[in-house]
């Protein structure tokens, strides 16, 4: 009975011992996190040139029409346009882009 006594005692000791020596060993450092949610959120967004292609054609006219103000410069762009021959909402695109430089 001794035997068995002393033996649940030692296995006892050993289990308490071992659990503390897990517990204080350190952690490992956090696995690097992705980047934050909004860099997500900003990829799955699209562009504003990309939105522009979504336009209406009466956006798109009011865009035109605030534009033609500045004479050389829209001339300018819509050459530029043609030169890539760019054609309907493509140039659109092209057209916002180089009016907002």
């Amino acid at each position: 009975m001794f035997r068995l006594q002393s033996f649940l005692t030692a296995v006892a000791v050993a289990t308490v011992m071992s659990s503390s020596a897990i517990a204080q060993t350190p952690a490992s450092p956090p696995a690097a996190r992705p980047a934050p949610a909004a860099s997500t959120t900003d990829a799955s967004k699209p562009t504003t040139t990309e939105q522009v292609e979504k336009w209406t054609k009466e956006q798109w006219a009011a865009a035109q029409k605030e534009w033609a103000k500045d004479k050389k410069k829209w001339a300018d762009c819509r050459k530029q346009s043609k030169a890539q021959k760019l054609e309907g909402r493509k140039s659109w695109s092209f057209l916002y882009t180089c009016m907002k430089r």
